[in-house]
């Protein structure tokens, strides 16, 4: 290997805030902070905004949106258009005979 052209591997510790969640992995990320760990020792901290810790396809906290909601209120908002204005046929609206 070449020296000088691969960036330095070392263990960090990543930190989930929302889930109040950290982790040490070996990395090669950029670090300006650093955290006291467990074992005593300092290491970089990188923040993370999701992790497993917070994602909901892991914990199972899966959030539904209220689709006929969004429905409505987009027939309401288009309710005066033109395309909302259509007719149906004469012909249509008569009962065959």
């Amino acid at each position: 290997m070449k020296k000088g052209i691969h960036p330095k591997y070392r263990p960090v510790v990543f930190q989930d805030a929302a889930a109040n969640f950290s982790f040490l992995c070996g990395s090669t990320v950029e670090c300006s902070e650093t955290i006291k760990w467990e074992d005593g020792q300092e290491y970089p901290l990188h923040k993370v905004e999701i992790s497993s810790a917070s994602h909901p396809f892991f914990t199972g906290k899966m959030k539904f949106l209220d689709t006929t909601g969004r429905v409505e209120k987009f027939q309401n908002k288009y309710k005066n258009s033109a395309y909302a204005k259509r007719t149906e046929p004469a012909a249509a609206a008569e009962p065959a005979k």
